[in-house]
């Protein structure tokens, strides 16, 4: 496999609601793009970094450095065999990770193609329907919460994640536990709290969370070890997990019960592979995160949430939920049990809508 043409695009995609986490608000997401042409073929990618470098370093602006003047030169007119021997071309270049991602991303999906077979097919994925969970921001008031929990679990949803952070966590969940005691539900602290704050964790029990996902620093381990051994809610581990090693030494050192893959923050198909191998082996479920990518990002979460160390339901959810009108056809839509049907037809599985990308496009660069 040769690439012959790699094509850079940012476009603004409003929310249909804002997304607010312990970083912030969003209402409109900057999301970078990557087509690639090889064999006579197309392949997309997205980048999935915020806009902002709260989550992690990475944004629409580094990517685009990134992408332009490395990776991009070193990709071009480069004969592979397959897509996975890229992640190890790439490595020189310390972290950048979504960017690299995108590339690799349409690698894989180019070659799924050319052996006539659907990308999570192709990647090794055995789920044809993936169960799915939906995140829930920060909202205006614990009321505006409630309404917008119940409307997701009427959709079918089968767990509801929301985020927290001090100030907005323990009245939050008693509220949610009150009215919904049954349900299963996760928190996310997006590492908003410390050790310091072991006594308000440990309170957190009492609410029979899933997890609570990435309570603490943002790269740590150690701490989040500390603080599995004290609280029963599983720690999930999000931030902190980059790698396959990463994930074997956070579970090797007790750091946390279950780890959430994201596909920008770990480089792409062929390192998530190897963190679900990971886990899997070490019996670590594992679940599929979200950035809230547009269509094309959202299409490589489903591919990726069909291998089989994936069995809690993923942020994996319906387009409409996000976007007036998504990017791909067709659009990401969940069933009434809260599952998604994962595509039949080689590759992504889900076209571009090059015209609606055209008409929110704000810049583009074409290489090769």
């Amino acid at each position: 496999m040769k690439i012959e043409h790699v094509e850079v695009r940012e476009i603004r995609l409003p929310l249909v609601h804002f997304f607010e986490t312990s970083f912030g608000r969003t209402t409109e997401r900057r999301i970078v793009l990557v087509r690639v042409d090889a064999e006579g073929l197309t392949g997309w990618g997205e980048v999935t970094c915020g806009e902002e470098p709260f989550y992690s370093y990475e944004t629409p602006e580094t990517a685009w450095h990134i992408l332009r003047d490395f990776l991009i030169p070193w990709s071009l007119g480069h004969e592979c065999a397959a897509a996975s021997e890229f992640a190890p071309r790439f490595r020189p270049i310390r972290g950048h990770n979504m960017a690299k991602a995108a590339i690799e991303n349409a690698l894989w999906d180019i070659e799924s193609q050319m052996k006539g077979v659907p990308l999570w097919r192709h990647l090794g994925g055995t789920l044809e329907e993936i169960p799915c969970g939906v995140s829930i921001g920060i909202q205006n008031t614990i009321e505006d919460l409630l309404e917008r929990i119940q409307r997701e679990l009427d959709a079918g949803y089968q767990r509801i994640k929301v985020k927290i952070k001090p100030g907005w966590d323990v009245e939050v969940l008693e509220r949610i536990r009150r009215e919904f005691p049954r349900i299963a539900l996760m928190a996310d602290a997006n590492s908003a709290y410390t050790l310091a704050d072991l006594p308000l964790l440990k309170s957190l029990d009492r609410f029979y969370l899933m997890m609570i996902e990435q309570p603490l620093g943002w790269e740590d381990l150690i701490d989040h070890a500390k603080l599995q051994r004290e609280i029963a809610t599983p720690v999930c581990l999000d931030e902190s997990i980059h790698s396959a090693e990463d994930a074997r030494k956070a579970i090797e050192i007790g750091a946390g019960k279950i780890i959430n893959v994201k596909l920008g923050r770990v480089g792409g198909h062929t390192e998530a592979r190897r963190v679900e191998e990971v886990c899997r082996s070490r019996n670590v479920p594992v679940w599929c995160g979200g950035m809230l990518e547009s269509g094309i990002g959202r299409a490589h979460n489903i591919a990726m949430s069909t291998l089989p160390g994936f069995t809690l339901p993923g942020d994996v959810s319906a387009s409409r939920r996000y976007w007036s009108e998504d990017i791909i056809d067709p659009e990401v839509t969940v069933t009434s049990q809260g599952t998604i049907r994962v595509p039949q037809t080689p590759g992504l599985g889900y076209a571009p809508k090059l015209e609606k990308i055209e008409k929110l496009m704000v810049r583009r660069e074409r290489f090769g």
